[in-house]
């Protein structure tokens, strides 16, 4: 039978793994994605969802988030937040690009 010990032991070993393969998909994600300061990120507000990851992100507070009516006025919503690039501030680290979970983020030259 397994102890305590060992379960915690293996159960903190596959923590370990799992953040490795996370940080490997990330950088090979990253590398795959151009950046740099001929670039700026783009977003895409339809598939923008409001989570308000990508401020949190930001090192360059390159990015606001605003409200926007819905295209269905059937439908009420309390706030419908998009995420909005500012283009002279933003440096084209590609975090944003990283961080948000509908893909609504993309770089695109300046």
């Amino acid at each position: 039978m397994t102890s305590k010990e060992e379960l915690e032991k293996r159960l903190q070993l596959e923590k370990i793994r799992i953040e490795n393969v996370m940080s490997l998909a990330k950088d090979e994600k990253l590398g795959k994605i151009k950046g740099g300061e001929q670039m700026v990120a783009f977003v895409d507000e339809d598939a923008c969802i409001g989570c308000d990851q990508c401020p949190t992100v930001c090192d360059d507070d390159a990015i606001e988030m605003f409200s926007k009516p819905l295209k269905n006025p059937n439908i009420e919503v309390s706030s419908n937040r998009k995420a909005r690039i500012l283009r002279d501030e933003c440096t084209g680290c590609r975090l944003c690009v990283l961080v948000c979970p509908t893909d609504a983020i993309s770089m695109i030259e300046r």
